[in-house]
């Protein structure tokens, strides 16, 4: 008799018992598509070579509105010859900020203070990678909540200008894209981009796309409609060749030590 597995929403973190995982979570009504077997987690690690791209997906769902933008990003990163890591948020152990700097300057240190989940290996990687895309979808006007943990704790690497240290991430690049069912693309959108600012990022011209689809439809449609929007894909791929031909620049080489940080 074959014996059952284990499955886990990466979402709400539901377990399943059986052969295959549900076509709809009971716990949260995400799809299979956002389960895996559950099975022993490997904490993430950087193996040191330096990469292009470095693609977030910040959504609670790897595989949905947000990950059809992530994807058509890559697919076009691979057409370019770009080399890329990608990674979904909702995959990985990202604990709040424990705000070491509210009890002195100095206690905000790079590498971060907690080393017990995943971050230090993607702090590794945004020094790493020469450019960023982060993809988050619209939660009330604003950024996942996922983000936002993984956001603020970039703080370490901000906080080494506030330390009159050599900053490791002036002249990057940023890109940022942005779904939702209603409004607050452009706020959300700018939202991320001040957290690249006060690291030294700089954004790719013309560096957010955005799309909305609407609240007079069904949120169940959403899906169908980002990915055959033509629209979309046109505007992501033009992100994205923004973003590599700033890239190109090598502006991390041409303003090192001739930019003043200045930095909140």
């Amino acid at each position: 008799m074959q014996k059952s597995k284990e499955w886990k929403c990466s979402v709400c973190g539901y377990i399943h018992r059986g052969n295959e995982p549900p076509e709809e979570c009971p716990q949260c009504s995400s799809s299979s598509k956002e389960y895996s077997e559950l099975k022993d987690k490997q904490k993430l690690k950087f193996d040191g070579e330096k990469f292009d791209v470095l693609l977030i997906n910040g959504s609670s769902h790897r595989s949905h509105n947000t990950g059809v933008l992530v994807e058509t990003a890559e697919q076009t990163l691979n057409r370019k010859g770009i080399s890329s890591r990608r990674f979904n948020l909702n995959e990985l152990d990202i604990q709040h900020c424990w705000c070491c700097y509210s009890m002195r300057d100095s206690a905000c240190t790079y590498p971060c203070r907690n080393q017990l989940d995943d971050v230090p290996a993607l702090h590794e990687m945004v020094v790493n990678s020469r450019a960023v895309i982060v993809a988050s979808p619209i939660n009330w006007n604003n950024m996942s909540a996922r983000l936002k943990d993984f956001l603020d704790r970039l703080t370490c690497l901000q906080n080494l200008y506030l330390l009159k240290k050599e900053g490791l991430t002036t002249g990057k690049v940023v890109g940022i894209l942005v779904n939702g069912h209603e409004d607050g693309g452009m706020k959300t959108a700018m939202d991320i981009f001040l957290y690249f600012q006060q690291m030294g990022f700089i954004l790719a011209p013309f560096g957010f796309a955005y799309r909305t689809h609407g609240s007079q439809y069904n949120a169940k449609t959403d899906n169908d409609f980002f990915k055959d929007d033509e629209i979309l894909k046109t505007e992501i791929e033009g992100i994205v060749i923004n973003v590599i031909e700033t890239m190109n620049q090598d502006l991390e080489t041409k303003l090192k030590d001739k930019i003043v940080p200045v930095s909140e």
